[in-house]
């Protein structure tokens, strides 16, 4: 017998519709790419969103299409999230951080008709536009002014201009795809991760729970986390539920320009990779200076060492939540909210509402939560992928609907997941398994250290050693016996590096987290 209540499916475009309608007059604030800051109301995101739906439509665009964006943080591209999706459509949000090449296989692999980018991207989409036939229409966020010499394009703003925003938005089923993302390709092509409205929605409302981001309409959001990969982790979704000031800071995320557009806005809250984090922290210890509205940032994409939560804990009095997911779970499955600032911590916390855990041996079989048995991280829910997209016949669930995240694990008797390493990362030395995460964390907490990555080396007797690579503040020198002097006590003696590298810079990938590929072909590359 069914529930007699209102048919109300979970469709997207229901936040915009919300924060439109509720909270009209409440800020989106953008860095543009040329510099400057612009200032609108959700009521005008939603009524822009609806000008671009029109256009699309009448460009063709139909149900379940694939629309591409390249670009970064700001308030037109939220705009196209939302009359992507409005209509039925497919947001793909593409990396302009990728390599050309990637980008191609990624646009032709899922038929992108329509591409939105940013002026900053055209020399992309210049390269771009010759390997994809598929693309029809390159609009580019700008207005005819602005628009560069040598890129077949149309201007946003006009071509949204003067259309009717009298579109339908929704009326179809919820499970419905919405959003596109395809995986980093570390390993083999980037496969496809096809969110639903339905995920999304409910990843979207599970986040805003106290102990996950937690924030409200009292709060200033700054959306480090990008809008091209991963959903932004929920950020562009859960802001207008609530009516939150959003603000996007394009592409300039140096320490500086953080911290003017934090204390400019009056920034409560914000989420990013830890690598954001270290840039910001360098900056306010250089500069000797302290954020005077920040109160809570969210650190994921990679393990944030101790280190860094305790400069921003102890020193600004700042909360760090410590949070892990991936982009097959859209993307966030736990967090680790501290029960205070004078405890920090690096496990990555409890599952979500939503998400379910488990850790298995090599064989399948369950290992203990006893917080020290490791095993293989296995997660289910309701916004977790059950296939990658075109490549469903793959399979990628066991027969319990487990997805094999590729992490080592342990978990303890209260819930609190520790990843220890990607399973392609660990150390396995005389048998016995080293986290490099671990020792990661204590190398970084170094005062000398900028950025601290261990990769495992062969070894005639044991198998694999571990590697320290640094890379040291500006202006400092160092030795390799003083980082192994600093780690002795810090780590378990056999866990001790074979040797210490120190390196200009430490290579990132398209999403800000280190890049141990690069890094192992950098070392194993004949001089």
């Amino acid at each position: 017998m069914p529930g007699l209540m209102q048919p109300w499916p979970l469709t997207l475009d229901r936040f915009l519709e919300h924060a439109g309608r509720w909270h009209g007059s409440t800020e989106v604030v953008s860095r543009s790419n040329e510099g400057p800051v612009t200032r609108c109301g959700y009521a005008d995101i939603h009524r822009r969103a609806r000008q671009l739906s029109r256009a699309l439509l009448e460009h063709g665009i139909a149900l379940e299409d694939r629309v591409a964006t390249l670009a970064f943080n700001s308030a037109r591209h939220l705009e196209a999230w939302y009359g992507i999706m409005g209509i039925g459509a497919v947001c793909h949000t593409l990396n302009p951080r990728l390599p050309v090449g990637q980008l191609a296989y990624i646009v032709n692999h899922a038929a992108d008709r329509v591409l939105l980018a940013d002026v900053l991207c055209a020399p992309i989409v210049r390269e771009l536009s010759s390997h994809c036939p598929g693309i029809e229409r390159v609009v580019l966020f700008a207005d005819e002014a602005q628009l560069p010499a040598g890129v077949a394009a149309t201007a946003y703003e006009s071509w949204i201009a003067g259309r009717s925003t009298d579109c339908p938005w929704g009326g179809f089923s919820e499970e419905t795809a919405a959003g596109l993302c395809y995986t980093s390709g570390t390993t083999g092509d980037q496969k496809g991760v096809l969110y639903s409205h339905r995920s999304n929605f409910l990843h979207g409302l599970c986040s805003l729970m106290p102990d996950v981001l937690g924030f409200s309409r009292r709060d200033v959001v700054l959306a480090i986390v990008p809008m091209f990969h991963a959903n932004a982790w929920g950020l562009a979704f859960a802001a207008p539920a609530v009516g939150a000031k959003f603000v996007l800071p394009g592409a300039k995320l140096d320490g500086a320009s953080l911290f003017e557009l934090m204390e400019t806005e009056g920034v409560t809250f914000s989420a990013g990779v830890p690598t954001v984090w270290q840039g910001l922290l360098q900056f306010l210890e250089r500069e000797q200076l302290r954020p005077t509205t920040l109160k809570r940032i969210v650190s994921g994409g990679a393990a944030a060492p101790e280190a860094l939560i305790r400069a921003y804990q102890e020193k600004y009095g700042i909360e760090v939540r410590h949070g892990w997911g991936m982009t097959e779970m859209s993307p966030i499955g736990t967090v680790n909210a501290p029960p205070d600032l004078a405890t920090p911590t690096t496990e990555q916390g409890r599952a979500i509402f939503g998400v379910d855990l488990r850790l298995t041996d090599d064989e399948g079989a369950e290992v203990p939560q006893d917080g020290r048995t490791p095993g293989h991280l296995n997660v289910r829910g309701a916004a977790v992928a059950c296939a990658y997209f075109r490549r469903e016949a793959d399979g990628i669930l066991d027969a319990g609907g487990w997805f094999d995240t590729g992490d080592i694990a342990t978990i303890d008797g209260s819930g609190m997941l520790r990843i220890t390493d990607r399973a392609k990362d660990v150390i396995k030395s005389g048998g016995e398994w080293i986290s490099s995460i671990d020792i990661e964390n204590a190398a970084a907490a170094h005062p000398k250290a900028a950025l601290a990555a261990v990769v495992g080396m062969p070894h005639p007797k044991w198998g694999e050693r571990p590697l320290l690579i640094v890379q040291l503040k500006v202006g400092q020198s160092s030795t390799a016996q003083e980082f192994l002097d600093f780690l002795e006590g810090r780590i378990a003696r056999w866990w001790m590096p074979e040797a210490v590298q120190f390196v200009a810079s430490i290579p990132l990938g398209a999403t800000g987290k280190i890049d141990k590929k690069q890094l192992r072909a950098a070392l194993t590359r004949p001089a």
